[in-house]
């Protein structure tokens, strides 16, 4: 029996090693471009982030890859009669696909450790390339041609010049619609982004800043400027668990203070006698922050379990898979694979993105709500397996 299971299990690992990193191969390009195109990276930054790209799509094709393994795998043997063959040794369908629960198992651990640390940290590392290649390409512009209108059109650069990372005799006009023009003029000035709170950090020597009519002389001024286009915030799918949990913390926090204030100040209301003031915007404001942080706090809940079931789809992938596979004996292994994947195309991913959707507005509670698709996923499984058994 251990050799017939390494058997198995030797044969689904090549398979599945051969058909993921083909798989990989072709969606990474497609990782690329969309980073391409939302950042703006030249074709050096994009061979750059390329083995950081690879993490972020495995959670996405070793589900399905491993649907196409176990169907190639357990259709060749039962069409070869290599099932038949065991079951007239007296060995049960059910041994068979022990190396199939087994590796869908260890991929589901696979998963969840793709998801809390490997693609975090990739896309820190994304990120620090983005944030190297906006420098560059800063700099190149201002190096070539003294002068660019950057951050969604509202700010102006001029130089004399540029050596290294460092601007000389720089002039920055920053005119933001519906604000008065700042104009800070400088001897010398390096500039930094922070892709965290979306920033552009200008440290200047010796110059003065124009803005509301004043004249202010400084030797040493750091000024941030907020950075409108490029590089969107990180998404909660971005962050690890320990991340998810101190920021639902931190966010929960704030909420009950908010809470805490509306009902002090409605009790003074309430007290006082003045009902007028239940109606007043500080009320309002009271409420539509409430709505905000609990929205936020729904969105990272449903991150964190999420993050959960899907990883644990690998296993009810191959539990339905498997014996499928085997009574469909007869057929070719993509024939199969379409019977059994078409019915999760229309199901499965639909009910995952409708219990997401519905996590994330609080309409449901997240920490169920995202494994109903895995419920259903194993009452057919268990539907199929019966039968693989039976006959």
């Amino acid at each position: 029996m251990r050799l017939l299971h390494f058997y198995i299990l030797r044969q689904l690992v090549v398979v599945f090693c051969g058909v993921l990193s083909v798989l990989t191969f072709l969606l990474v390009f497609v990782g690329a471009f969309q980073q391409a195109k939302s950042t703006g990276l030249g074709p050096l930054h994009i061979l750059q982030i390329f083995p950081y790209i690879v993490p972020s799509l495995l959670p996405f094709t070793i589900p399905a890859t491993l649907l196409l393994t176990v169907c190639f795998v357990y259709g060749r043997m039962a069409g070869d009669q290599e099932v038949t063959a065991a079951k007239a040794a007296g060995i049960n369908v059910l041994s068979l696909l022990w190396p199939a629960f087994f590796l869908g198992s260890i991929l589901s651990v696979v998963s969840l450790l793709l998801t809390d640390q490997v693609i975090p940290w990739s896309m820190v590392r994304i990120r620090e390339t983005v944030r190297t290649a906006m420098e560059d390409i800063f700099l190149d512009v201002l190096r070539t041609q003294n002068h660019m209108t950057a951050w969604d059109m509202a700010t102006v650069i001029t130089v004399q010049g540029v050596e290294g990372k460092t601007l000389i005799r720089p002039n920055f006009r920053y005119a933001p619609i519906g604000r008065d023009p700042v104009i800070i003029q400088a001897e010398k000035a390096t500039i930094s982004f922070d892709l965290e709170k979306q920033q552009v950090i200008l440290n200047l020597i010796n110059g003065k800043i124009d803005a509301n009519g004043r004249n202010i002389r400084f030797l040493r001024e750091e000024r941030p400027f907020p950075m409108t286009d490029k590089t969107p915030p990180p998404k909660p799918r971005h962050l690890s668990i320990e991340q998810i949990e101190s920021e639902t913390d931190e966010i929960q926090q704030r909420l009950n203070e908010t809470q805490e204030r509306r009902d002090m100040e409605t009790a003074m209301a309430l007290a006082m006698g003045n009902f007028e003031r239940l109606q007043s915007p500080d009320f309002d404001h009271f409420k539509s922050q409430i709505d905000v942080e609990s929205r936020n706090i729904s969105r990272l809940k449903t991150a964190l379990h999420s993050r959960y079931a899907l990883s644990c789809s690998c296993f009810f992938f191959v539990l339905l898979g498997s014996p499928f596979a085997v009574i469909q004996a007869r057929r070719q292994f993509l024939t199969s694979f379409a019977w059994c994947f078409f019915p999760i195309v229309v199901v499965y991913y639909p009910i995952v993105f409708l219990m997401m959707n519905l996590s994330k507005t609080g309409d449901v509670n997240a920490a169920w709500a995202m494994w109903v698709g895995n419920v259903v996923m194993l009452a057919a499984a268990g539907f199929v397996l019966r039968r693989a058994l039976r006959n």
